[in-house]
Order: structure tokens, then sequence, then C-alpha cells
């Protein structure tokens, strides 16, 4: 069978080779995404812009995002993962190079849209592919590690924003911004399409003669494949097709109400405290959120919750390690939002830092594992555009909050509560995909046990 070959192959280089590969396009789009969060205030003062407009510029991109993620999904599961991969790593690369010439704030507004779009579309297409080629025993793992070069895209778009940005003006974050449509050469060499997705669109050929590769490049002791094989023994997972209404059928209805909802508060949150946290606990009187330290700090942090959350995912399960990640999330953010000192602030903000991106990672990790393959990377894609939702509507409630007012602890309190919601709805909701194959996790019930 295609499929049990596929499983038993030895991890080694390919796996390796396909997760920085993966990773790459992972730490790109957070580059972007951090560069423009350090890039507003300079351009806000250079062009005079309101704060509503500078809002508009944030918000637009995830009104990109959020349309990415869902149209990249859908022709992904039609298309290919790797062909819509290398695409949408073309778009936001390119529109980002075209920020660095906008020649006004609308002309900039159409290309962080264009940016958002290739981010939305990037990121569950990615996710799915790397599920489809990690073993059951380490998919986990390899998918939040995936996630953990999230965080080292900080700390690159932190380095350019503090070392580069004075001395040569914002325009050059963006330049920098643009050199990932170099690496779609890269993406086109060494990155095969997905064996799962060949067998789904019946290219059965193609998808044995990847096998063949990858185990004589393995040094697997390989034979041929029988001429002819059936269905079951091709091993094609399900007869779901890549429609939105299958989301919604009773096979997957209640994991796309939990993953929705869970995807939802997650962004909503994030977005929520992170584009913000800066203005609220400067006007607090703490300067020291101005410094590099302290943004180094917070994406330090990010880092050994990624670690710690691809030790668990396989260790505890995904449910389990998601529900306990966002559950301290919450509780984390509720003491950031008390937080009286320096010192205080720190700790905290470190600290919701670890679980947040852990969460993230683990997310990443479960939402591919909870639909067959004809509709794996939709229902991922529609999952993280939902999620976006979250992401707009966030921080222009909390300008309206404090606008209103709103002591900083009654804000983060909101927050942390949306954590402890999502967590207990993951918790009840979510099915265990630990050690199984994407295959045996299609058949699992609510109360874990296996329909067929």
């Amino acid at each position: 069978m295609i499929l049990e070959r596929l499983e038993e192959l030895p991890v080694g280089s390919f796996h390796y080779k396909l997760l920085v590969i993966t990773g790459l396009g992972w730490l790109f789009d957070s580059m972007d995404t951090g560069l423009i969060s350090f890039v507003l205030p300079v351009l806000a003062k250079e062009w005079g812009l309101s704060a509503a407009q500078v809002g508009w510029i944030g918000s637009v991109g995830l009104i990109g995002m959020a349309l990415g993620a869902v149209l990249a999904g859908t022709v992904a599961d039609r298309f290919g993962r790797k062909k819509v991969f290398a695409v949408t790593v073309i778009l936001y690369s390119v529109s980002t190079g075209l920020c660095a010439v906008a020649w006004s704030y609308e002309s900039l507004l159409v290309f962080r849209f264009l940016v958002g779009f290739g981010l939305g579309g990037e990121l569950p297409v990615a996710a799915t592919l790397m599920s489809e080629y990690a073993p059951s025993r380490l998919r986990g793992r390899f998918i939040v590690l995936l996630e953990s070069f999230w965080g080292v895209g900080w700390l690159v778009a932190a380095c350019i924003s503090y070392l580069l940005i004075p001395q040569f003006g914002w325009h050059i974050a963006f330049v920098i911004g643009a050199l990932p449509a170099l690496y779609v050469f890269l993406i086109r060499l060494h990155m095969p399409e997905s064996v799962r997705y060949l067998i789904s669109r019946d290219k059965i050929t193609e998808a044995k003669n990847i096998i063949l590769t990858l185990e004589k490049n393995l040094g697997v002791a390989s034979k041929p494949f029988d001429k002819e094989l059936s269905p079951a023994e091709l091993g094609s997972e399900s007869a779901a097709q890549p429609k939105f209404s299958t989301l919604w059928s009773p096979k997957f209805r209640v994991r796309t109400i939990m993953l929705w909802l869970a995807w939802f508060g997650i962004v909503y949150s994030y977005y929520g405290i992170f584009m913000w946290l800066p203005s609220i606990v400067f006007a607090q009187g703490l300067a020291v959120v101005k410094t590099f330290e302290y943004v180094l700090i917070m994406t330090l942090a990010q880092l050994p919750g990624y670690f710690a959350a691809a030790w668990l995912v396989d260790i505890i399960g995904r449910k389990y390690t998601l529900s306990l990640f966002l559950l301290m999330s919450g509780v984390c953010s509720y003491f950031f939002g008390n937080s009286v000192t320096p010192n205080e602030l720190l700790m905290w903000g470190a600290a919701m830092s670890f679980f947040n991106l852990g969460a993230w990672g683990v997310i990443y990790t479960y939402t591919p594992e909870m639909y067959p393959t004809a509709i794996r990377a939709l229902g991922s894609g529609w999952a993280a555009g939902f999620g976006r939702i979250g992401g707009m509507l966030a921080p222009v409630l909390v300008g309206v909050l404090l606008s209103h007012g709103a002591p900083m602890n009654l804000i983060f309190a909101m927050f942390a509560s949306v954590f402890v919601i999502i967590s207990l709805i993951v918790l009840g909701l979510g099915v265990e995909s630990k050690q199984k194959s994407l295959e045996e996790i299609e058949h699992i019930t609510l109360n874990g046990t296996s329909r067929v």
C-alpha cells in the first residue's frame, strides 16, 4: 500500500529538509508581519497619518489574510499543495517589495491587502503539506517545530527594524521583505507534491515514483509496486469532496465548530493583546516596553514555548496540550494586565508569550489532522480564515474600550476569559489524534472510539 510505505519511511534528511523549506516560508511570513508593526510608527510620523489610518494599515492586512486562507485552502485541494504554496510566497514577497515604493496611503493599503492575502494563504497550506509527510509518531512535533520558525522571524524583524531602519529609513524593511520571492526556486527544486494529495486526485504513478525516490534517498530497501492496486490498497482515505458543505456534514460538524471557535478565540486574543500591548503599557508609565531588550525578551520566550509544546503533543496529546496552553495563556494574560512594576510586566509578559505561541504551534498541528485529504487544506483554510475575523475585531474593540476609559486590568481580564472559554471548548469537543495516522483520525468519534 502506498500510504503504508510512506508511514514506514524512517525519519531522515528528507523530513528535515522539508521542515526547513516550509519553515523558511513561515519565517519570512513572520518577518513581514513583524516589520509592519515596527514600520508603522515611523511611517505615521513621516506621512502624518492619523490613528485611524494607521489602524487601517494593520486591519487591511488581516482582511487579506482571512480571504487568502479560505481561497488558498480551497484551491490547494484542487490543484495541489506545492503550487499554491509557491504562488502565495511569490504574492506576498512581490507585494511587500511594492510597499517600499508606495506613493500614497491608498496605494499602501492595496499592497498590504495583497501581502496579507499571500501570507494568509501560505500558512495553512504549508502546515497541510508538512502534516501529510510527517510520520504519525512524530507528526505533532514536526508541525509545532514548523510553527517555531514564526518566533525566529520576529527576531529577524526586530533586528532589521532596530539596526537598519534608523540608518536607511522604513523603505529598506520592505525591500528586504521582497527577497523571499527568490526562495520559490528552492521550493521548486526540493519540495515534492503531497503523496496523499496525488492519490486523492488519482495521480497514482506520480505518487508511487515519489515513494520510490524517497525510499532510495533514505536508504530503504525498495520493491516495485504492483501494476494494479485496488482503492483500498492505494490507501485512498475518504470519499469526501472538496466542498464547503462537507465541513458541516454530520461527520465533521463538531470538529468544524470546535476548530472555528478555537481559531477565533486564539486570533482574537493574540492580535488584541500584541497589537496594543506597547501603547497600553507605555501609557502606564512603564517605558521599558519601548526598548529593544523588551521586544527581545518577549520574542525569545516564544521559542521555549514552541519546544515545550512540540514535546508534549506526542506525550499527552494535541487536545490536552492545546487546552493546557490556552488555559495558561489566560492565567498569564490576567496577571499581565494587573502588573504594576517593570519586573512583573516582563515576567508575566514572557510567560504569556511562552504559552500563547506554544498554543499557536499546537493548533496548526491539530487543525489539518481533523480532516481527510480531499478537504484538509480547505478545512484548515476556513478555520484560519474565520479566526482572522477575531483578529480584525479585537484591536478595534480595545480602542473603543480605551476611549471610554476602561482600565488595562479589565481589558486583559476579557482576553483571559476568552482563553479559558476556548480551552474548555477544545477539551470538551476535541478528539485526540496523538500517534495515529491521518487515515485513522478520520474515523475517531468524540468519545475516542473508532466508527470502523
